[in-house]
């Protein structure tokens, strides 16, 4: 069985994890934490090891089953995520969603339906490696700290902006003038849009750091009727009903495999539901 040992790294906690007698080393869960970003150290290492772990496991049943993955492999797969792939094409059988259902879930969920909204937008950017949690760390901090700041002087924005913010944007106050869907890097998009006008209660946080973000204005979408929106809906809950059983068949992996160094906390992991 292989050895479990502490690593001093420059991210917290990390240890190298065994999964049926093969280990992932730790620098190697330090090298995935970029792909996880969280709320903590913590929690990414937790991610991180999470994902190489559930990775290491579907390799190990496409070695089972004589898998490579270079035969199986498309145009812009590696050889393992082809083989990864494989294996679940072959345990998991997909699923399809009736016009009713997708009727439903419409009706259901009108506010989602809608064109992407367009939104003027304002950020001071606080910098910070995506691999060094003190300094995102501080960065998130001095981010809360200009927050309460402007609540009671959003005036100052603009100046703050030009002074403090590593964002060329700084130029123009940081504004970024008018956005919409697909032209800021997805982990920014996703949690601007939710955002109503004015200043932004709690720092967002992207791959450059963190995000001081005013919404100067914001043109809510138009409601897209049930026929515009069937197919994409149709896909979602198919997609959906995926994830689960893919969810289902990991936790069956996880339940037969040894694994050292890690505890996957199944009732609160959405993987393994």
């Amino acid at each position: 069985m292989a050895e479990i040992n502490n690593i001093s790294s420059a991210a917290p906690n990390i240890i190298n994890v065994a999964v049926n007698g093969v280990t992932i080393p730790a620098d190697q869960i330090a090298e995935e934490l970029q792909y996880h970003p969280a709320g903590s150290a913590d929690e990414a290492v937790f991610k991180a090891t999470e994902a190489l772990i559930i990775e290491q496991l579907l390799l190990q049943k496409a070695q089972l089953y004589g898998i490579s993955g270079e035969a199986e492999a498309h145009e812009d797969e590696t050889p393992e995520e082809a083989a990864i792939r494989t294996v679940l094409e072959r345990e998991v059988a997909p699923s399809t969603a009736s016009d009713k259902e997708c009727q439903q879930y419409y009706q259901a969920n009108l506010g989602k339906f809608k064109s992407a909204p367009l939104m003027e937008v304002s950020h001071i950017l606080l910098a910070a490696d995506h691999r060094d949690f003190d300094a995102r760390q501080h960065v998130r901090e001095k981010a809360e700290q200009l927050i309460e700041q402007l609540t009671n002087n959003a005036a100052s924005f603009s100046e703050l902006a030009k002074t403090l913010s590593a964002c060329p944007s700084k130029e123009d106050g940081g504004s970024l003038g008018q956005i919409s869907k697909g032209q800021t890097t997805p982990e920014f998009e996703r949690q601007v849009v939710l955002l109503d006008e004015g200043l932004a209660l709690s720092p967002i946080e992207s791959r450059y750091g963190c995000h001081v973000v005013y919404i100067n204005q914001k043109i809510d979408g138009t409601q897209m009727s049930f026929e515009d929106c069937k197919t994409k809906i149709k896909h979602y809950l198919q997609d959906q009903s995926y994830v689960r059983a893919v969810g289902q068949y990991i936790s069956i992996l996880i339940g037969e495999a040894d694994i050292l160094g890690f505890d996957f906390e199944t009732s609160g992991s959405p993987l393994v539901q």
